[in-house]
């Protein structure tokens, strides 16, 4: 069985999520489902020498102390430390060129939540057999519900242990997200890949040479320092910031995806942390000191205050601090536009 080497993506702040999650301890190092933070519930399902070798995580120098924290220097884990963001395409480039170029890569993002772990090892070691025969692959994440804050990918020919990918939907309105249901051969794009690393690298130089050139000339004049690893920040700062998606998968002739149905979330905001957790027989979801009367698919977070709901529906309230959200589901989205959030 071809090993697996997980690369596990740290970035952003997660302020769809706020107040619980702030700049200085964002989404992914919060324990939001059960007692493991979602960073490290990541490296526990990609854990298991018969599959995989040890994690490198690609992170800015904000999250160092986060990710060796949770990480744990006796899992043995490699720390990038990129000098400052530029999206997704240039962070699995320096992950790529610090691997052998037959290492087969499993670009995870460390804020999501998968249910069900052995569907996911299913999907990985499909998708790493694709991988090993230079297919660029994503997972097709099963689709349960006509989501419009999702990209999709539209299935294409089979191909031993997946299919090709047809083309990549951006996040369409909510009566195309209807029709791709109803038609069966869609699937949310989760952002979970696997590549040859220097298949990747040998794509990306193809279809964005500046992207590939200057990480990989980054990761040449980089310094070691323990299990970090600092690339060259003045020509790592030269790249432009794009996604994976654009910069290989559509562009790239060996685009594949395995199907995935493993109770994933992105926990996006709060609607789909709620969705996510167990509920009560009305759908509500209580954390903390919590009272609800009449209460329907109601969300309460709380860190200390007691919090009496009555007669409400659809609805998050979050208390964190001297912070306090109340938002309705279908405004959850937004939160990550408030004010309060950058002062």
């Amino acid at each position: 069985m071809t090993k697996i080497t997980p690369v596990v993506l740290c970035g952003g702040n997660g302020t769809r999520l706020w107040p619980r999650s702030r700049p200085e301890k964002p989404k992914p190092f919060l324990p939001l489902i059960g007692d493991l933070t979602l960073f490290e519930a990541t490296l526990e399902r990609c854990a298991g020498e018969s599959s995989f070798t040890r994690p490198l995580i690609v992170t800015g120098d904000a999250h160092v102390p986060h990710v060796l924290k949770q990480g744990g220097t006796g899992q043995g884990v490699g720390v990038i430390v990129e000098p400052m963001a530029r999206n997704t395409a240039a962070a699995i480039a320096l992950a790529a060129a610090r691997l052998p170029a037959d290492a087969i890569m499993l670009v995870c993002p460390s804020d999501h939540y998968i249910a069900d772990v052995a569907a996911f090892q299913q999907a990985a070691n499909a998708a790493a057999q694709l991988a090993a025969q230079d297919w660029l692959v994503a997972f097709g994440i099963a689709p349960t519900m006509p989501e419009t804050g999702y990209g999709y990918l539209k299935r294409g020919e089979p191909i031993e242990g997946g299919y090709t990918i047809d083309r990549f939907v951006e996040k369409p309105d909510l009566e195309r997200a209807k029709a791709f249901l109803a038609d069966g051969g869609y699937s949310w794009n989760g952002g979970i890949f696997a590549f040859r690393a220097g298949f990747f690298l040998e794509e990306l130089s193809r279809h964005r040479p500046e992207i590939a050139a200057a990480a990989i000339r980054s990761v040449e004049l980089g310094k070691e320092e323990g299990n970090l690893f600092h690339p060259d920040s003045d020509t790592f700062a030269q790249i432009e910031s794009e996604s994976v998606d654009y910069a290989v998968m559509e562009e790239t002739a060996r685009a594949a995806m395995v199907p995935a149905s493993m109770g994933w979330s992105d926990i996006g905001n709060w609607q789909s942390l709620r969705d996510a957790r167990k509920a009560d027989q009305a759908g509500n979801r209580a954390s903390g000191v919590v009272e609800l009367v009449d209460c329907n698919n109601v969300l309460v977070d709380s860190d200390g205050p007691r919090v009496s709901v009555i007669g409400m529906e659809d609805v998050a309230i979050v208390v964190d601090g001297n912070e306090i959200l109340v938002t309705s589901m279908s405004a959850a989205q937004k939160v990550g536009k408030l004010q309060s959030i950058k002062s």
